[in-house]
């Protein structure tokens, strides 16, 4: 691996370390972030490490005109022996720069950002988090920074990666929560920008998940976008069902995001010789097998939370109760197999885990 020479400079107070307890999701920064700068006669260059602090962009900055912009969102454990590690951070890497590419802003070489994020991380490892179910959130993000008003690409960018220690997603942690179906807003279409991590998707996403939330629902079902029929993806996470012993989840259709943790779920499934099936899902196809007392299981799956249980779905009005609102045990067995894997309480027979 190219070692590459990025440059440090440390801060000179420390910020009080919050105590794990007091852990949300989000809320807290490390000491340090890294940038690095791109124009397109020179490239990517000035890789450096430095104390966080604001940005200080001009006005015509095209990101504020034009949303071009990409994100990323991983994790770095804490091992019981002490030791940092990644999971699956090429996976993350290869997503953004698809990401990249179809926001029109330039690859990013996936060496350079590994080496990058695990520099990054190596100084901050006493922000790492130690107790159960805590860990150091990972942001990679690009930003256009050229300041011009003409719709274009940008001919210059920032590759900036900031860290947050955080506890749990979703205050109900493991336990299951309740989803409400969205049938009035669209998320994405295919050909659109919905299976690319960017900040636009998420922003048109706002309206629907503050109306589910003022109900009392953790997230939106999001439906497609041509015929508001087949079921595509929860707001922050991939989805699974358990029906009558086999297990769907929505194909990747170009609306959806190619999510690690799904991947992740795919694979672990097949590795347990548990039949797995990757196709058009339709809401009806799951209200009649709840009818049927067939929908066993509902789960999402998405770094932030890893595995959600879904104990309840919203559509209509009806409320669809699932396993009794408890954690099925495939749920369970994924979270624990995948967090255990992550943590470095079990082994990775898949080699997904990098150390720091």
């Amino acid at each position: 691996m190219i070692n590459y020479d990025f440059t440090v400079t440390k801060v000179m107070t420390e910020k009080t370390k919050p105590a794990s307890d007091q852990l949300a999701f989000g809320k807290h920064f490390t000491d340090h972030m890294f940038i690095i700068d791109y124009h397109i006669d020179k490239g990517w260059y000035d890789g450096r490490i430095v104390p966080y602090q604001p940005l200080t962009l001009d006005p015509a900055s095209m990101i504020f005109h034009y949303g071009q912009t990409v994100f990323e969102g991983l994790k770095a454990y804490a091992t019981p022996q002490g030791d940092i590690q990644l999971f699956r951070p090429e996976e993350n890497i290869l997503r953004l720069n698809r990401s990249n590419a179809r926001m029109c802003i330039p690859e990013i070489e996936p060496a350079l950002a590994l080496a990058a994020i695990k520099k990054l991380v190596q100084i901050e490892r006493e922000w790492v988090p130690q107790a159960e179910g805590t860990s150091l959130y990972i942001r990679p993000f690009v930003i256009a920074t050229e300041p011009y008003l003409g719709v274009a690409p940008s001919k210059q960018y920032k590759f900036i990666i900031i860290l947050s220690p955080v506890g749990a997603y979703y205050k109900e942690g493991i336990n299951p929560v309740k989803i409400a179906v969205e049938n009035q807003y669209i998320r994405a279409i295919k050909g659109g920008t919905g299976e690319a991590k960017t900040a636009g998707n998420y922003a048109g996403s706002l309206i629907a998940q503050e109306k589910v939330a003022a109900d009392g629902y953790a997230q939106v079902l999001w439906l497609d976008g041509y015929e508001k029929k087949y079921i595509e993806e929860v707001g922050s996470m991939n989805v699974f069902f358990k029906i009558n012993g086999e297990i769907i989840t929505p194909a990747l259709n170009g609306s959806i995001l190619p999510g690690v943790t799904r991947k992740s779920v795919i694979q672990l499934l097949k590795h347990w010789n548990i039949e797995v099936s990757e196709r058009r899902i339709a809401l009806d196809e799951i209200i009649q097998a709840y009818q049927r007392g067939e929908l066993e299981e509902a789960f999402g799956a998405g770094t932030a939370a890893v595995i959600s249980p879904i104990g309840m779905l919203a559509y209509n009005g009806e409320e669809m109760v699932i396993n009794e609102q408890q954690t099925g045990q495939l749920s369970k067995k994924l979270y624990e197999t995948l967090t255990g894997i992550q943590y470095g309480k079990i082994d990775d027979p898949f080699d997904w885990i990098k150390e720091i």
